[in-house]
């Protein structure tokens, strides 16, 4: 099997230089980020023989800035197209907690005005200058299901701003995207997982018995779903 340096073969991919999203897939790797065995991950992802948890990114800052410039890159090539896949925006805001720390790299590498959404309930949920009207574009780490992702959306829009698009770093492709989808929203995944684990088994990171076990589940999860 080859593998392609994209990230996954379809419309709404988001496409790099050569090598660059798959060095971010083994540095989560290396890491400590990726973990194969047997984990409960609520009713969304059930029971998973694959555990990723990207905040281990947050102990290294060049990783982080990194990432940030590839999303600030292809940011700026989408709004270059004739017809962009991503609405204008001016301000970012990070699903609470997992996509804070990108969306705060984000906003440093492109100069971009934060919002912080709170993860309490207590008032006010949001911290930031708050222009309503204004569009805002949500990062986040991690997406299953979508759930936290349409929690975010409904927090901003509750406070007047509009949201369109969010781009997550990692889509577990278990269902989030076509939720998301069928809400009226759009998503960007910087990688997914299929792609994460094909490249892991093509360069010899894991066997195939993990690969074969993890691609199974992800089939057996999206026909349930």
């Amino acid at each position: 099997m080859e593998l392609r340096r994209d990230l996954g073969g379809g419309e709404g991919d988001v496409l790099f230089g050569t090598e660059t999203n798959l060095d971010i897939a083994r540095a989560l790797f290396e890491l400590g980020g990726v973990l194969f065995g047997e984990f409960d991950l609520g009713p969304t992802a059930g029971r998973s023989p694959i555990y990723i948890n990207p905040r281990v990114l947050i102990s290294e800052p060049a990783l982080l800035r990194r990432i940030a410039h590839l999303i600030h890159h292809e940011i700026q090539a989408d709004q270059a197209r004739r017809r962009p896949r991503l609405a204008s925006f001016a301000a970012v805001a990070g699903v609470p907690m997992g996509g804070l720390h990108l969306a705060t790299a984000y906003a440093l590498v492109s100069d971009t005005p934060l919002i912080y959404v709170r993860p309490d309930a207590q008032e006010p949920a949001l911290e930031g200058r708050i222009v309503p009207g204004q569009t805002v574009l949500v990062i986040d780490d991690l997406m299953t299901g979508g759930t936290s992702l349409l929690r975010t959306a409904r927090i901003l829009e509750e406070a007047g701003l509009t949201v369109r698009d969010f781009i997550v770093l990692i889509d577990r492709e278990q269902g989030g995207a076509e939720r998301l989808h069928a809400h009226g929203y759009h998503v960007m995944p910087i990688l997914r997982l299929r792609t994460m684990l094909t490249y892991y088994f093509e360069s010899g990171m894991i066997d195939s018995q993990r690969y074969r076990t993890a691609m199974d589940y992800l089939e057996r999860t999206n026909r349930r779903g």
